[in-house]
């Protein structure tokens, strides 16, 4: 634990619940505080942060008629001590946080069609649903930040700098939940020309003293390998902290468990037939799997969650796992990896990908995917009997075996049959193509007026084929990601001939006329690590000596 974490010299398990102590998926790192672990990101075994346990919210049902805030508090709660976080801070946190969404109520759940309602979370500052977690995580930075630093001033003071890639909607984001807080620079790297127009200039027109944008001459894959090489460098480490703000960071896993519980109660609330305590399926968009593996936590938790539905694009790893046991790597190159559109950032990808319509998801590995494999793991290892300390130790030592294989082969399994028996009670899943991304655009449109973006038309593929599987009992929340108009060009190449369909008068948002004349601030760099190292060590430096 963190010095200071725990009064009166107490012990951590004094203070802290087991779901309030945090692990890494690997084995090495235990016993850690939430403050620990928002600040590190990457467990230094190079796993994922995980609580001991996952805490049962046994009072769930009494959430029912709770705002937003007050229900995110009684789930965030559970994760972090209040010997850390007092509980007026927490709430205060989390007020400031969604006080920033457009909609009242933060997270609205609208009826479709039949049995299918969607989730809309794009109402936050950047108009996707990554905002939920990172309009908090920033306000979590600068909390622990303001408390190690009372009393110090200048070179004394704790100044975290976070360092990330981006391929378009995780920069925003980031940079709207870090702009102008204290004792933090962020610098968000991008690929020159390859993120879409909007999401270039969303980025790029926060002038914020502490934000630095970097446009590296390269791709998606040379941003994330400086960024792996600054966190690995011991000269940058000696005199910068760095931090991270991608989707491994469990703080974001945590603000999005929230959702899963409103949306259940919104339900509950708008249906004459769905009562508290019924069955409902998720379907969720998956890339990267963090926003899914929110819903497991939920699920864990007590809500009672029928199945999550995992909805990958052509980029297919994780279906490929549920349907196999497999879980490998599939590179495609040349003209077969070819598609997209590059008005909606299709370049900026990793290599290795096959280019579609939703390049937010365009993935080869699901970076969160570690985390469920910890606990199919530890279940596998309880049959044994043994110990709780054994069996988690033996279940760092399975995904760290697993990881191994995916680096050094490219992938691992089948698994046992158990695990993937296990993994399927939970979830199921289904892959779309961009064919069935645009004729589910259109079908919406013509058949609801409602108009998707193309990350969140895989879900609703999904969520149509699931509706037949599980019956016409079951109602299903479909997880949007984004606004259309932050992927205009899937959406207009899907609705071009719909006589009634005008982008501007449709789709286009206000906060979106006029940001690409905005004055912007933005760095162009070499492909070169060294460089940016250089260039970030300079800026922060600058950073300190304003008043």
């Amino acid at each position: 634990m963190s010095n200071g974490d725990v009064p009166n010299g107490a012990g951590p398990h004094a203070t802290h619940t087991p779901s309030q102590r945090y692990l890494s998926t690997r084995g090495d790192d235990s016993d850690l505080s939430f403050e620990d672990v928002v600040l590190k990101g990457l467990a230094s075994d190079g796993g994922l942060y995980i609580p001991e346990e996952i805490p049962v919210a046994s009072d769930w049902q009494s959430w029912k008629d709770l705002p937003f805030v007050d229900l995110a508090y009684n789930v965030l709660s559970l994760y972090i001590s209040p010997a850390e976080i007092p509980a007026p801070d927490l709430k205060d946190i989390i007020h400031r946080s969604y006080s920033t969404f457009r909609a009242p109520d933060v997270t609205p759940l609208v009826h479709l069609q039949g049995n299918i309602h969607l989730l809309e979370l794009f109402h936050g500052p950047t108009f996707a649903f990554k905002d939920v977690a990172l309009q908090f995580l920033g306000n979590l930075f600068e909390y622990f930040l303001v408390r190690r630093n009372k009393g110090k001033t200048g070179r004394d003071r704790y100044h975290l700098t976070v360092v990330g890639a981006t391929s378009g909607d995780t920069g925003s984001a980031a940079i709207y939940g870090l702009r102008g807080k204290k004792d933090v620079s962020v610098f968000m790297l991008h690929p020159k020309g390859r993120v879409s127009p909007i999401q270039e200039a969303q980025m790029t027109t926060v002038l914020d003293a502490n934000v630095h944008n970097l446009a590296i001459t390269g791709n998606f894959d040379n941003c994330q390998d400086i960024v792996k090489a600054l966190f690995a460098d011991r000269d940058i480490n000696t005199t910068l902290k760095l931090g991270a703000v991608n989707s491994i960071n469990w703080a974001r896993i945590l603000a999005q468990t929230v959702y899963y519980f409103y949306s259940y109660f919104s339900l509950a609330r708008q249906s004459e037939s769905f009562k508290v305590g019924d069955k409902v399926r998720f379907v969720v968009p998956s890339g990267n799997f963090g926003d899914v593996l929110a819903g497991y936590f939920a699920k864990r938790m007590g809500l009672p969650v029928d199945k999550l539905v995992i909805a990958t694009n052509e980029n297919d790893i994780l279906d490929r796992f549920w349907k196999t046991g497999r879980y490998e790597k599939k590179a495609t190159h040349g003209l077969a990896a070819e598609g997209g559109l590059e008005s909606d950032g299709v370049k900026a990808h990793e290599d290795g990908v096959k280019e579609t319509l939703s390049p937010a998801m365009d993935i080869l590995v699901s970076s969160n995917f570690e985390r469920l494999l910890w606990f199919l793991a530890y279940k596998f290892a309880a049959g044994t009997k043994m110990d709780d300390e054994w069996i988690k130790r033996q279940a760092g030592q399975e995904v760290s075996s697993w990881l191994k294989d995916l680096k050094t082969k490219g992938g691992f399994g089948p698994v046992y049959k158990d695990v993937l028996k296990e993994a399927r009670e939970d979830f199921e899943s289904e892959r779309v193509t961009d064919h069935e991304t645009l004729d589910a655009i259109k079908r919406l449109y013509k058949e609801a007026n409602y108009i998707l973006d193309p990350h969140t038309a895989v879900g609703i593929e999904a969520a149509s084929r699931s509706v037949k599987r599980a019956g016409p009992g079951m109602p299903h929340i479909a997880l949007s990601t984004a606004h259309p108009a932050k992927f205009a060009g899937a959406v207009t190449l899907a609705l071009k001939d719909e006589p009634s369909f005008q982008f501007d008068e449709k789709v286009l948002p206000r906060e979106f006329v006029g940001l690409d004349q905005k004055e912007r601030r933005v760095k162009d760099v070499a492909n070169d690590w060294k460089a940016v190292r250089e260039l970030v060590k300079k800026e922060v430096e600058e950073e300190l000596s304003l008043p």
